[in-house]
């Protein structure tokens, strides 16, 4: 099987490409590790001015692949050991430029990156969908603190609470994307950015990222709330029976 998470260097971007288009990008335990180790390095290497990530296969990411999220739910240990919580966290204390390039389906954690992300640019096919409560679990990733920042409570609600997908130009429109691109010319734009982003003065855009920012300590104390609620959701007979009956679909 190929490698299902790609990393490349181009010049002083890092690109990292979820690979798994078989399987729309949903991303598997081994996945968040390689996800977690691509970030790591980045913030490691001081010759790493930004970071693009992207799906392929017309796909961004499908969210987390339910087969493999219940084997690590219920494991020993169980959700707090969840690759995909270590790496939501990683994603929030990552200090260096993040880009996101985004074609197709964007759902659950594929969704919730973006907001972590400083330029988003999507495809018009591009399609973010939070389904969270459909599934009978809480939001993640900060998700309940940075999409009402974005899209104003009213319009979050409908996201997180209603579960309502949202298309490319509702996301530019909220300022969650920067600019929507053509697909065939998406990867070369949003690596230019990158690449342009790359190219400034290190330490002044690193403290004017911090500034935009605003407070890392708010963002992690409501990322800690709802892993706690996550958590707790996860124990629920309505998300046994979502992930039952989603197992199931796949299966049929």
């Amino acid at each position: 099987m190929s490698e299902s998470v790609k990393v490349e260097r181009d010049g002083a971007v890092l690109v990292v490409t979820l690979a798994r288009p078989e399987k729309k990008n949903a991303l598997t335990g081994a996945m968040y590790e390689k996800l977690i180790a691509a970030f790591v390095a980045a913030s490691d290497d001081d010759a790493v001015g930004a970071l693009v990530i992207e799906g392929s296969g017309g796909v961004f990411c499908a969210g987390n692949d339910i087969g493999d999220f219940i084997a690590y739910a219920i494991a020993p240990g169980g959700a707090s050991q969840l690759p995909g919580m270590r790496f939501i966290y990683a994603l929030a204390r990552f200090a260096k430029p993040l880009v996101a390039a985004v074609d197709g389906a964007a759902v659950g954690i594929g969704a919730t990156l973006c907001l972590h992300c400083d330029l988003v640019y999507a495809s018009p096919n591009a399609r973010f969908h939070m389904p969270f409560v459909d599934l009978g679990l809480a939001p993640e990733a900060g998700s309940s603190l940075l999409l009402p920042q974005r899209f104003g409570r009213a319009r979050a609600a409908e996201y997180l609470m209603l579960c309502e997908p949202f298309d490319a130009e509702t996301a530019r429109g909220g300022g969650l994307v920067n600019a929507v691109v053509d697909a065939a010319g998406l990867r070369a734009y949003a690596l230019d950015k990158a690449r342009a982003l790359a190219a400034k003065p290190r330490q002044a855009l690193l403290a004017t990222r911090r500034l935009l920012r605003g407070d890392e300590a708010a963002l992690i104390a409501r990322m800690d709330d709802e892993a706690k609620a996550f958590v707790a959701a996860l124990k629920s007979p309505e998300a046994r029976a979502a992930f039952m009956s989603f197992m199931s679909r796949a299966k049929g």
